[in-house]
Formats: structure tokens, C-alpha cells, sequence
């Protein structure tokens, strides 16, 4: 398979607008425990990949590549957003810097990849990437899954409501 740096900086800033426009999208309707669970459902198919012989990398670095996308780089999507009530829905709460942190961590996949791709095959070098990414969204999307069932659970002690409120 034959990689330009051109074609490769091109298809990474679709992919990049692709991510921040949906994000966008996201970010304006309530948040669904469907919505949470099914990107690393649908992206777990990419485990595929590795049923061809191309795509294999030796277990330990791909277990690396997933542990570095779960601890390290999961972490500033923790840090930057949280699901939170909004008249009775449940939202996504992203902080300023939510856009910013996924620019970096484009920008910081972009770079090793040319790092990587030295002594990789392109096939490996996304097979690499692809086990970063899914330890990165799966411990986020973990996260907004404890979050939304606390947020979903019944209370352990009930709210007045102004009705039952006592009289002052």
C-alpha cells in the first residue's frame, strides 16, 4: 500500500473536521446510554483487522499502544468533559479546552506516525493507532457510562417537591 506525506496530512484533516463536527452535533441533543456504548461497540469490529497477516503486530506492542491510548492519552478527554442534568436531559458538559485537546491529540497521532511508519508497514502502523484509539475511547467512554448511571439512578432520598415542601 503506497502513503504520501500529502495524501496522509489531507485524509488526517478530514478525519479531524469530521471528528470536531460531529462532536458539535453531539454536544446539542441529550445524551443516551445508546449513545455512549456504541462507538467502542462498532469500533470493536476493527479487531478484524488483525485477521490479516499484514496487520499483526507482536502482543506486547499492541498491548502498549492500548495501554498508552487508556492511561495517557484518555486522559485529557477525562479531564475535559462530564455529563451533567440540563432541564431534565442528560448532557454533555465539555470544558473550553475539550476542542483543543482533541486538536493535540491529532497533531501528536500525526507526528509518531511518521515515527512509526520507519520501521512499521503501513498496515501495522494502523493496527498500532487503531489499538491507541479504542484504549483511549474505551476508558472515556467508560467514564460517561458510571457518570450517566449515577445520573439515572434512583436518588437514596427523595426530593421534595414544592408541593410536599413544608410551610414556612
Amino acid at each position: 500500500m503506497v502513503s504520501t506525506p500529502v495524501l496522509t496530512a489531507v485524509v488526517s484533516l478530514g478525519g479531524l473536521a469530521g471528528v470536531l463536527a460531529w462532536r458539535v452535533r453531539e454536544g446539542r441533543t441529550a445524551v443516551t446510554l445508546k449513545k455512549i456504548v456504541m462507538p467502542p461497540l462498532g469500533m470493536a469490529t476493527g479487531f478484524c483487522m488483525f485477521f490479516y497477516p499484514p496487520c499483526r503486530v507482536p502482543f506486547l506492542w499492541g498491548f502498549a499502544a492500548f495501554l498508552i491510548g487508556a492511561i495517557v492519552l484518555a486522559y485529557p478527554l477525562l479531564a475535559t468533559s462530564d455529563l451533567h442534568l440540563h432541564n431534565g436531559e442528560i448532557r454533555m458538559k465539555r470544558s473550553s479546552m475539550f476542542f483543543a485537546v482533541i486538536i493535540v491529540l491529532a497533531l501528536i497521532r500525526w507526528a509518531a506516525r511518521g515515527y512509526f511508519d520507519s520501521f512499521l508497514s503501513l498496515e501495522q502502523t494502523g493496527a498500532i493507532f487503531y489499538l491507541l484509539a479504542f484504549g483511549m475511547i474505551l476508558r472515556w467512554r467508560a467514564k460517561l457510562f458510571v457518570a450517566y448511571r449515577a445520573l439515572t439512578a434512583e436518588p437514596s432520598l427523595p426530593v421534595p417537591t414544592p408541593e410536599q415542601a413544608p410551610a414556612e
